[in-house]
């Protein structure tokens, strides 16, 4: 299997990584498999996305409302982000916290964050290139989001001066934001 799968502090957000096999020629990866993500509650893809940022970029906190709402697997292809999550489904029993975790093309790891989520990350080298999948195709309309620093969060950012959009620095607190999201608990 050339995936391992890790659950995080929320547990249906889940870190994996890849095997990488190397040689002279350089290396090889498989980024997705939909047999072996599905196994593990990942659903399929429709949707790939690529942004490439500059240090201390910081980009989100953002999410897709219902009917559109997306699904994320996210995974830096060059260079090193801080990627963060942060539960937005009313009810949760995490509502409103927040796991990050340091995502490099080396070794490759990527984090799956759900719909019911927001998603944001911080460029931590010089350059940085994310791929995200989505499961979901793009919808302006239903575009949301959340403000990057909402003290009620708290995310500890790795970074001081952040170089923010200005769309990402008027977005609401998580206490006014549009939220349609509500938390769903496992059949036992």
């Amino acid at each position: 299997m050339p995936f391992e799968f890790q659950q995080l502090d929320i547990p249906d957000v889940i870190l994996i990584q890849s095997q990488r096999f190397s040689d002279a020629r350089g290396a090889f990866a498989e980024t997705y498999k939909r047999s072996e993500f599905a196994a593990h509650g990942i659903p399929e893809f429709v949707q790939d996305n690529l942004s490439q940022s500059v240090r201390n970029v910081v980009r989100g906190l953002h999410y897709q409302s219902p009917p559109r709402a997306q699904g994320k697997l996210v995974m830096a292809l060059r260079g090193e982000v801080f990627d963060v999550a942060v539960d937005i489904r009313r009810g949760s029993p995490t509502f409103g916290r927040w796991v990050g975790v340091r995502l490099s093309s080396e070794p490759l790891t990527m984090l799956y964050i759900p719909a019911g989520f927001a998603h944001g990350y911080c460029a931590l080298s010089d350059e940085a290139d994310v791929l995200y999948k989505v499961t979901d195709e793009y919808t302006p309309e239903l575009d949301r989001g959340i403000l990057w620093n909402d003290p009620d969060i708290g995310i500890r950012w790795p970074v001081q001066h952040p170089i923010l959009s200005a769309k990402d620095e008027r977005l609401p607190r998580l206490k006014d934001a549009d939220i349609p999201f509500f938390y769903d608990p496992p059949s036992i």
